[in-house]
């Protein structure tokens, strides 16, 4: 029996500047990447920190990697379910709040809409969800609680194009 591949990732972060002047005035933008992906992201602390808000933050990213991990894990399985996703988008949310010690995300809320071809009944859409979330790679590897509140939608054959 041959062994199961272990996949990795890689991911790189860049910060100059100097922290000589105290917290209050190093500049907080830095840039990451995670080769072989061309992509660099010039990312900032959360506002609350003196982040840039006109940039990425930690928090948002793993907000966002956990909805979109939930996102193609559920198209995964409506695809071998041979269900007919139309349209998915989520609305994704995270708390933070301060004053739980060590300070982490206290949870993270998947609002999808799913819109889907008649067919299915919204208890089978609901079902896959489900199991969509127990697949989730991203939301098995954290320890902040994923919770998923999914809005089902139907069209019908006149709508489809």
């Amino acid at each position: 029996m041959s062994e199961l591949p272990v996949h990795r990732y890689r991911a790189t972060c860049s910060w100059s500047g100097s922290t000589a002047a105290g917290y209050d005035h190093y500049e907080r933008t830095h840039h990451a990447s995670a080769p072989p992906a061309e992509l660099e992201l010039a990312m900032s602390s959360d506002p609350a920190f003196r982040g840039d808000p006109a940039q990425l933050n930690p928090e948002q990213l793993v907000v966002l990697a956990a909805a979109s991990c939930q996102l193609l894990s559920f198209l995964a399985v409506a695809a071998r379910a041979r269900l007919d996703v139309r349209d998915y988008r989520d609305d994704a949310t995270a708390t933070m709040p301060e004053a739980d010690q060590p300070i982490r995300l206290a949870e993270i809320v998947l609002r999808p809409r799913i819109v889907l071809a008649a067919g299915p009944t919204e208890q089978r859409v609901r079902h896959l969800v489900e199991v969509a979330h127990r697949e989730c790679f991203i939301a098995n590897s954290l320890a902040t609680p994923v919770r998923v509140e999914p809005v089902v939608e139907f069209i019908s054959a006149p709508e489809l194009r």
